[in-house]
């Protein structure tokens, strides 16, 4: 949509700077602000993946890139002083459960410890800035509920990725009704999404890559909790929320110290063997075996997101059919198995797609 497209111009030549910038939400994210004419910087302890589409579509030459532990609070302060960002998009996490049982003081580290230290770094920050805390649809307490969860619900994590998450966003609230509440040049937001999918994501335990592993290698893939429910959403819908979370902050201090969901209605949330069986359509030779979990790793069957608030605020809602989103993805992967000179050009307009849409 043009009025879209409008709101996104607020980017250009801006000091933009993501943390976590190398993994999969946050190099698709630093793509698309390049695209935009931001100026783009990234702070990451290393590239979490091999493959990774941060270097497969050049995305480490496209900002100016900071290698260190965002749970390390000097170098936080230092860099984002020197840098001076107009806007802060905090995505830096460790996004695994099951790397959240095997190294809890690692995630705990990373994903409370690495949200305060850039929160610490703003409280005597002089210049006009707009921070989204990216944290997770599993920061609520989770109790199978049909009912989906809105930002009244209560915070809680049985497992240590989605407490600490949860633990992320007390400490946001915390921060800004004591320190960032009566300041008129820090805006903040947090932002709460669903199972986001799309190209490039090569991270473990993720249902599409996973398939897409042994799929391009004439392999079944064995499929632990086909009965599993997500708010399956491309990756380019829930980052078009963070960028007009970024964009409405700018203009509208009413809104700071908000917390927003970015995810499909219920109705719209579909099973493991739906996915497989969407992904089959474009992936032909994709074959998998249904194995009973018997993972000692507790893992949520049922959990989905009220955005009836980012609707109203921010305009934003799911846009693409999830059979879309599944043609989109295989597509992107189908582009880096078999086409990959072209690959950049196809990210290129797939993202156009979305933002003609959106």
């Amino acid at each position: 949509m043009k009025s879209f497209r409008k709101k996104l111009k607020i980017y250009e030549n801006k000091k933009v700077l993501i943390t976590g910038h190398t993994g999969f939400k946050g190099s698709w994210l630093s793509f698309w602000l390049h695209s935009l004419g931001a100026k783009v910087y990234g702070i990451s302890d290393g590239i979490p993946t091999k493959p990774s589409f941060y270097k497969v579509c050049g995305v480490d030459k496209l900002s100016k890139n900071y290698f260190f532990d965002i749970s390390n609070k000097y170098k936080v302060k230092k860099t984002i002083l020197k840098i001076k960002p107009d806007f802060i998009f905090h995505l830096a996490a460790q996004s695994l459960v099951s790397k959240s049982y095997l190294n809890p003081n690692k995630t705990w580290e990373t994903n409370l410890i690495g949200t305060k230290n850039v929160l610490e770094s703003l409280l005597n920050y002089k210049k006009n800035c707009s921070i989204v805390i990216i944290t997770s649809d599993k920061c609520y307490k989770n109790i199978e509920t049909h009912r989906p969860y809105n930002e009244k619900d209560v915070l809680g994590g049985d497992d240590p990725y989605s407490a600490s998450k949860a633990g992320a966003e007390i400490l946001f609230n915390s921060y800004f009704q004591s320190f960032f509440k009566n300041k008129k040049n820090i805006k903040i937001a947090s932002a709460r999404a669903g199972n986001v999918i799309g190209g490039g994501d090569w991270a473990k335990d993720r249902l599409i890559p996973d398939c897409i592993k042994l799929w391009s290698k004439n392999k079944k893939v064995l499929i632990r909790s086909p009965k599993a429910t997500r708010p399956w959403q491309h990756v380019l819908e829930a980052l078009s929320g963070y960028l007009l979370l970024g964009y409405i902050l700018n203009k509208n201090k009413k809104i700071s110290g908000e917390s927003f969901n970015f995810g499909p209605d219920l109705r719209k949330s579909f099973n493991v063997i739906k996915i497989l069986q969407l992904s089959q359509k474009y992936w032909k030779n994709g074959k998998w075996i249904i194995k009973e979990n018997n993972s000692k790793f507790k893992e949520a069957k049922l959990l989905s997101l009220d955005s009836k608030k980012s609707r109203k605020i921010l305009n934003w809602k799911i846009r693409v059919s999830i059979n879309e989103v599944i043609k989109f993805v295989i597509l992107w992967y189908q582009g880096y198995y078999f086409n990959r000179k072209k690959l950049v050009e196809l990210t290129k307009k797939q993202l156009n797609f979305f933002e003609n849409i959106i």
